[in-house]
């Protein structure tokens, strides 16, 4: 309805004439009124704005002599022009004159050069990474878990944004299981692991510190930190990840993935994380340990957190529940040095970055009552059988076009192009062919050296995987 786009200051009949005609051409040249578009009658308009219909139809007049509207006899005006259009002396209409290009902060310039290279697709397509298998995970239990949260909802004190019952079960799990060394009061509960990354890069960084990154790695971590005017350095890799660069002088901030190193599943060894932790200081330099997937692992015992040898408080620890559980579960945690923790809560506040009270309730009665560890339990079982299917196809049916590296966990694998082709064309071909992947020279900070394909196998059963190569050979 029109009536309601309009808001009419009431003054003498002159003052509503004119008022009626500016907002009747805002809407217009806006394009909030289309091109094409009927309006109501003189009549109908009149009573609708509680105005007289002399005024209605002398501001249609008026638009009409200025070219905005055509009017005849009888017949109710139509919009003659759209928003892109115009309108010029003498009642001409120019049309294609270009809106000026808006003048963007520093902040947002940033963030559109460190534009990620990957956009999904809809229907999920076999073998895109990134994804554990939601249809495996307990829906029916989760749901009981969100109605008893919700139910509880009414009688919950608004209390604090990081829920206590959360924070000590993660505690717990997160000790017991990562061997991370955290207090429940040191976690905070966050929308999203890249949440965590932009909430320590608002509070530690400064335009021209230095920040190290994995090269090839994840787009996330060097996005949050360009996007804070950070000088951000690509650390090449070797069999270990990170490398250790002698003769740079120590960054500000470190953002790596030890435990699988993403996207190569490398592991970091023992005395490489230590010798990172030597480079580190409090204050200083910090690292950012991101532990995406560190829930798999399967072909020995799991490697305790970095964040576990760090006795200084120089390390941040980054989890997700998109990985674990399912994607749409958008809870992440940062467990935060006890220097910092004070600050780290009031810049979550202030910028805003809250999880909601009702899933974190949920989730601490899920991890409380051991859903979620025996459903990692069970998931690890099926992704380590679905990474060894998925290898050995590759062998079979690839084994001339792409050579894989088998990660120790994780839930996706590079494989490597052996002939020189370009990633970013295979990928393409891919998925016009109905196999969805990702280029890993889209993964690099600066000009790629490496190229392959980064291959999901965690959310795709053997039989998916099985023809999805089989179709990946014909691609070749």
């Amino acid at each position: 309805m029109i009536s309601a786009l309009i808001d009419l200051r009431r003054a003498d009949d002159a003052g509503l004439v004119a008022h009626l005609t500016s907002q009747l051409r805002a809407l217009i040249a806006t394009g909030r009124l289309g091109k094409g578009r009927v309006l109501p009658s003189s009549r109908r308009l009149a009573h609708d704005l509680g105005v007289s219909r002399n005024t209605v139809t002398h501001a249609f007049e008026q638009l009409a002599a200025e070219g905005y509207l055509e009017a005849s006899h009888g017949r109710r005006p139509v919009v003659k022009v759209d928003g892109s259009e115009r309108i010029e002396g003498g009642g001409a209409v120019a049309s294609g004159v270009r809106p000026r290009k808006p003048r963007l902060s520093s902040w947002a310039s940033k963030l559109k050069q460190t534009d990620w290279p990957m956009s999904y697709q809809a229907p999920l397509k076999p073998l895109r990474p990134g994804l554990g298998d939601a249809r495996e995970f307990p829906h029916e239990v989760w749901a009981r878990c969100l109605r008893r949260s919700a139910v509880l909802a009414a009688r919950r004190e608004l209390g604090p944004i990081n829920r206590p019952h959360l924070r000590e079960a993660l505690a717990r799990y997160l000790t017991t299981s990562r061997g991370v060394r955290a207090a429940a009061d040191q976690i905070l509960i966050l929308p999203s692991a890249q949440a965590a990354l932009s909430l320590i890069a608002a509070a530690i960084v400064t335009p021209g510190d230095d920040v190290w990154v994995e090269d090839p790695g994840y787009p996330g971590g060097a996005a949050a930190f360009h996007a804070s005017g950070a000088r951000v350095a690509g650390i090449r890799l070797d069999e270990q990840g990170m490398q250790r660069m002698p003769g740079m002088a120590a960054p500000k901030l470190i953002f790596m993935t030890p435990s699988h190193q993403h996207p190569t599943g490398r592991l970091m060894s023992l005395a490489r994380r230590t010798e990172f932790l030597g480079l580190s200081r409090p204050g200083k330099t910090w690292i950012v340990e991101d532990d995406y997937d560190g829930e798999f692992h399967y072909d020995s015992r799991p490697v305790p957190a970095l964040q576990g040898l760090d006795a200084h408080g120089r390390v941040f620890y980054v989890g997700t529940f998109s990985k674990a559980m399912t994607s749409d579960i958008r809870l992440g945690y940062l467990v935060v040095p006890p220097a910092l923790i004070g600050t780290l809560e009031i810049a979550q506040r202030h910028i805003g970055l809250i999880a909601s009270s009702h899933i974190q309730e949920a989730l601490a009665e899920f991890i409380a009552d051991g859903h979620f560890l025996a459903h990692l339990r069970r998931a690890r079982r099926l992704y380590h059988m679905r990474r060894d299917h998925l290898v050995e196809g590759l062998q079979r049916h690839l084994a001339e076009v792409l050579s894989a590296e088998v990660p120790s966990g994780g839930i996706q694998l590079v494989a490597r192009l052996k002939r020189g082709q370009a990633d970013q064309a295979a990928v393409k071909r891919l998925v016009a062919a109905g196999v969805e992947t990702r280029a890993l020279s889209s993964l690099a900070l600066g000009r790629p050296r490496d190229h392959g394909l980064l291959l999901g196998f965690a959310a795709w059963r053997e039989s998916e995987i099985s023809a999805a190569l089989r179709t990946m050979a014909s691609c070749f």
